[in-house]
Formats: C-alpha cells, structure tokens, sequence
C-alpha cells in the first residue's frame, strides 16, 4: 500500500467508529453478486426506539448491526450494475422516499461506491 492509501484507510476506519443516528425511513443491506454482476440493496422498515436503537415495527425486537440478527423479510430490494444507478433506483425514484436523513443518503452512496469498486476489481465486499 502506498503512505496514500494508508492514510486514507486510517481517516476511513477512524470514521466508521463514530456514533451515527439511525434513519427512521429504515435501514439497507448492501451486497454484491458476482455471477449476476449485479450490486444489491435490500431495504427493511423499522422504528427507532426511545433508546435511539432500531426495532423491528412487527416484534419490537432490537435489531443487531453485529452478532444474532432478528430475522426479517426485505420491504423492497434493488438491483443494478453501477453505484449510479443504484443510487438512482434506491434513493431518488422511491415516492415517497425511503431515506429521510442527509447523512444515511450520503452514506448510501458511498457503500453502493465501494460495493461498485469491489465488483469490478473483485475484491471482497463487506458494508461498513
């Protein structure tokens, strides 16, 4: 790795450390599928607790962003073969929208990015 790159990688894991409010509009689960060649973009609802924790609207069980996950079905799922057009079909056709905060269509886009850049060089791809 270039001096670069190595900076870069410690603002961005420095970065992913920092607390985040939870969108009330719900959340996504980002993956790729190499032998489609395709980038997904499952979006589930929930309901942000008084706590400041996501839960499911059905249960009200907590759902974990690590570990034992409460087992859901997706709401809506997208698909495409570029970041671009994932952000497209996920964030601005939805109407009414999906996202109801700045920051998680900012970090929408940069995880469709990522999962792009990783399709394409073949790297593995795993959502921050």
């Amino acid at each position: 790795m270039t001096q670069l790159t190595l900076e870069i990688k410690k603002i961005d894991d420095k970065l992913s450390k920092r607390p985040i409010k939870l969108d009330p509009g719900g959340y996504f689960i980002i993956y790729i599928d190499r032998k489609a060649q395709l980038i997904y973009a499952k979006h589930y609802t929930n309901i942000i607790n008084e706590r400041g924790l996501a839960v499911d609207p059905d249960t009200g069980e907590v759902i974990a962003a690590r570990g034992k996950t409460v087992q859901r079905i997706a709401e809506t799922v997208f698909s495409a073969r570029t970041a671009k057009e994932l952000c497209v079909k996920a964030i601005e056709e939805p109407n009414p929208s999906l996202i109801t905060m700045f920051d998680h269509a900012a970090y929408l886009g940069r995880e469709f990015t990522r999962a792009e850049y990783a399709l394409v060089t073949g790297e593995e791809y795993i959502q921050d």
